[in-house]
Formats: structure tokens, C-alpha cells, sequence
């Protein structure tokens, strides 16, 4: 499943292999990129990746996100078990990273 959308200026590209996800997650995507945007105001893009292994027992989800900023770009991953906290965990380095330009 792939999906573009712009919100606040910020075009968010989202890539999920093999799953389709579903609007509560798609809004999580939505909140997190807002709020990074308020950290630091020249974020142009965000490619949001999630994947989902079924094969592994544990940790089965990963989320990564680059985002497109002048310069280095940022980017964190995170894998685990749910989609949501895995974005607020990939949040937060973000926003470390974004803290230290």
C-alpha cells in the first residue's frame, strides 16, 4: 500500500509493504510529522515506511521515517509490536536530531 499527502506544506509519502493500514494509523503518521514540524520549519518531506513480518515472533513491525530537510536529512527506525508506539518511539529520535540543528 502506498499513499501521498500533503499536509501543512510537508508531503508525506508512505510506503507499507504488504499491509494495508488503517486510518487510526494514518492519522498517528499525521500527528507525528505536525509535530515535527513545529520543532523545525523547513521539513519538505517525509517518507514514512512500515512493514510488517509476520515469519518473526517477536518485533514483527517496523516503522522508519526520513525526512527531508536542507542539509542532512534525519531519519530514525524503530522496530517492536505496535504501529502506534513505534511512530511516537521514531518521534522522538526525530525530534532529537531536529533539536540538535
Amino acid at each position: 500500500m502506498k499513499y501521498t499527502e500533503n499536509i501543512t506544506g510537508i508531503k508525506i509519502n508512505v510506503e507499507a509493504v504488504d499491509i494495508t493500514i488503517g486510518e487510526d494509523v494514518k492519522d498517528t503518521i499525521n500527528k507525528s510529522i505536525t509535530r515535527l514540524s513545529r520543532f523545525y520549519d523547513k521539513i519538505e518531506w517525509a517518507d514514512v515506511y512500515l512493514e510488517d513480518k509476520k515469519e518473526k515472533a517477536t518485533q514483527q513491525k517496523q516503522v522508519s521515517i526520513r525526512l527531508g530537510i536542507p542539509g542532512n536529512d534525519p531519519f530514525a527506525s524503530e522496530y517492536g509490536d505496535n504501529f502506534h508506539t513505534l511512530l511516537t518511539d521514531v518521534e522522538n529520535k526525530l525530534r532529537s536530531q531536529l533539536e540538535k540543528r
